[in-house]
């Protein structure tokens, strides 16, 4: 399955250390404006190379449009976007393809393929999120047209031990830390324990989390396309990603009703709101018009430069240290990737909620 989508629809394609890797696009209306420019601006917050505390690998991430964009604007047609691989190295997986990985797909996508591309995982490889980041910069420049109230900001909450319980507003302040977290304290102590983890080659997780304000009430199709649901959909295919929580997620299974519960008021133009927010921005599955505020977290890189117990495709025991170029931390190059997969999923709920009142 390598599509994700109901009227906003997207499929990937391509290998990691293969000749490059796209997306395809449906269901976009013809007309709207695209700015390739703001394509590549935003795979240059996603793409390796960026800091300390990435993958050496350099990809330049250049986008390249093939089908479905006329004059700077959507025909309506399929819009396909390719992204060439510049920086593969094929030949450095050559050592590893007769075992499996720790933690990896190797031993799930061997038994279920036969046949599956091993170089740097292939098609399980998280270089696949730039053709999701891509897709992502579409449907930020859909919504700019059809719902322009969105404001959409994703930041790094927590990364090992530390964690962050301060929100940004603006992107500012998130860029301003190699590690995207916008706490200047906690920042600098998660740089200092990346760096001792780089040094004993050694990886650790952490969690994005994401606010969004400005959406409109009535977004999310119960029962079974609840606009939670369909979030936790589009974070939980993110490579590395392990839970999903909105508003105030597992604690409020240790709250009081009496607290979690949000009460609602009237304001100066008559709109009913809900005061405070526990919720996250939903109720029933669908958006109430609050911050729709959401937190994704993330296992630690499974590649490590230590030795690792495993074995080999023909079953024998070994152990195995990997020299590959690899991020110490999946969680700073993470963040533009859980904003794009909002956007998408909300450009696709914007889409069918405009399809349902036009009924």
């Amino acid at each position: 399955m390598n599509s994700f989508g109901r009227l906003f629809r997207i499929t990937t394609f391509g290998e990691s250390h293969g000749p490059g890797i796209g997306v395809v696009i449906d269901g976009l209306p013809g007309g709207v404006p695209i700015q390739i420019e703001a394509i590549q601006k935003a795979l240059a917050r996603r793409r390796p190379g960026q800091s300390a505390f990435t993958t050496p690998r350099q990809e330049s991430d250049s986008v390249e449009v093939l089908s479905g964009l006329y004059q700077g604007a959507t025909t309506g047609a399929p819009l396909t976007l390719w992204i060439a691989n510049q920086d593969a190295r094929p030949a450095d997986y050559a050592p590893l393809q007769g075992v499996f990985r720790p933690s990896h797909a190797d031993f799930t996508y061997q038994h279920k393929y036969h046949n599956p591309d091993p170089r740097g995982g292939g098609r399980s490889s998280a270089r696949e999120t730039a053709a999701r980041v891509a897709a992502g910069a579409i449907a930020q420049q859909l919504l700019a047209v059809y719902a322009p109230t969105i404001r959409l900001l994703g930041w790094t909450a927590a990364i090992g031990p530390y964690e962050t319980a301060y929100r940004p507003t603006e992107l500012a302040e998130v860029e301003a830390s190699p590690v995207r977290c916008p706490d200047p304290s906690v920042s600098q102590a998660i740089e200092a324990y990346l760096a001792a983890l780089i040094a004993e080659g050694d990886t650790v997780g952490g969690v994005v989390a994401v606010q969004v304000e400005g959406l409109p009430i009535g977004l999310g199709e119960p029962l079974y396309d609840k606009l939670p649901a369909r979030l936790a959909y589009a974070m939980l295919s993110i490579n590395a990603a392990r839970g999903f929580e909105i508003g105030e997620g597992l604690a409020a299974a240790t709250m009081r009703g009496s607290v979690h519960n949000d009460p609602f008021a009237v304001d100066e133009q008559g709109q009913v709101f809900p005061v405070t927010n526990h919720a996250g921005g939903v109720l029933g599955g669908i958006s109430t018009g609050a911050p729709l505020f959401f937190r994704v977290a993330f296992k630690p890189i499974a590649t490590l430069k230590r030795p690792q117990s495993t074995v080999t495709r023909s079953g024998e025991a070994t152990q195995l240290i990997v020299q590959g170029r690899h991020d110490p931390c999946p969680v700073p190059r993470a963040v533009p990737i859980v904003e794009a997969m909002t956007w998408i999923t909300l450009a696709d709920f914007v889409l069918l909620a405009r399809a349902t009142q036009a009924r």
